[in-house]
């Protein structure tokens, strides 16, 4: 997916719940100058930033990825990945609308260490498919290897980590984030 792309999903989105940047930015903890660079296409997300959106709008991450369907077929798997910033994402779930919990197969790049603790509705369950993944939960750090797994209170302060010079492979299962 291009960069150009993930900004205009973002705006129309944006637009489609009656946000204006100044409140999409009160609501992220964003800079409206930041917001507005990112749907235009001028700068970059990271996960941590594409999630607090996600959570403004009341979608599940993976939604900023999904590619319009097109057609009445919808018994097979989206794929959605943005190389640009490192995320892989492919949404396990996308043939079944409205649902409760999104299943996610999810790739972190070596390396990929950027990211602040978060707090969203819901819960998680991660489990480790290959590469050691960290999870931080609170002042609590979790080294998960393949066929480990958590699950958490996404209401407490969490973010995970790829700190290794090799893929994670993940599958998270996470409830849908409702609307407020």
């Amino acid at each position: 997916m291009a960069l150009n792309h993930l900004g205009e999903k973002i705006k129309r989105i944006r637009l489609e719940r009656g946000m204006t940047l100044k409140i999409l930015a009160e609501k992220t903890g964003f800079s409206i100058s930041f917001l507005s660079q990112l749907e235009r296409g001028k700068s970059s997300a990271t996960l941590e930033s594409l999630k607090k959106i996600s959570i403004a709008f009341g979608v599940n991450p993976s939604y900023l990825f999904e590619e319009e369907r097109v057609g009445e077929d919808q018994s097979f798997i989206f794929e959605q990945r943005m190389d640009a910033h490192q995320i892989y994402y492919k949404d396990l779930g996308a043939m079944v609308s409205p649902r409760d919990f999104a299943p996610l197969y999810v790739v972190l790049k070596p390396g990929q260490i950027e990211g602040n603790l978060i707090t969203h509705k819901g819960q998680e369950f991660l489990y480790v498919i290959e590469g050691i993944l960290t999870v931080r939960l609170e002042d609590n750090i979790y080294e998960l290897n393949p066929t480990e797994s958590i699950m958490l209170d996404s209401t407490r302060p969490h973010y995970w980590y790829n700190y290794t010079n090799q893929e994670v492979r993940l599958l998270c299962v996470s409830s849908e984030v409702k609307g407020e």
